[in-house]
């Protein structure tokens, strides 16, 4: 098979051929595709206060709380692109939200079935 670009999320590539995460702004090889990609991604913590400050005084601010929430921002290493925010509990994993069948994938691409045109979209080909 041919290595092809499969155009994922806004700022996220999947080359099928190589089975690679690709930074869809620069190009960059985030890492192994059958892995998370956030994992080849540069992590930034914030504090929740900065990014949502406090709209009154008082105990009821509308701010998050930095000991309920965490804001954790993800870019790429090669163009500092932000890929990706997440608002989690402190001491929560890093979400794995993006996970290809790389197996069928290909066999579908390599029987015809499936065909990823020029734009990086999956089409179906039937």
């Amino acid at each position: 098979m041919s290595t092809t670009k499969l155009h994922i999320a806004e700022y996220l590539d999947l080359d099928v051929g190589a089975e690679r995460w690709l930074c869809h702004t620069c190009g960059h090889d985030i890492g192994d595709a059958r892995d998370n990609y956030k994992k080849g991604l540069l992590i930034h913590e914030r504090d929740p206060g900065e990014v949502h400050p406090p709209l009154m005084e008082g105990e009821f601010t509308f701010s998050p709380n930095p000991e309920w929430i965490r804001i954790i921002e993800f870019y790429c290493p090669g163009c500092g692109q932000q890929t990706e925010t997440e608002y989690l509990p402190p001491g929560h994993p890093i979400t794995h939200d993006t996970e290809i069948d790389l197996d069928s994938l290909k066999r579908k691409l390599g029987d015809g079935a499936l065909r990823i045109d020029e734009h990086g979209k999956l089409e179906v080909t039937a």
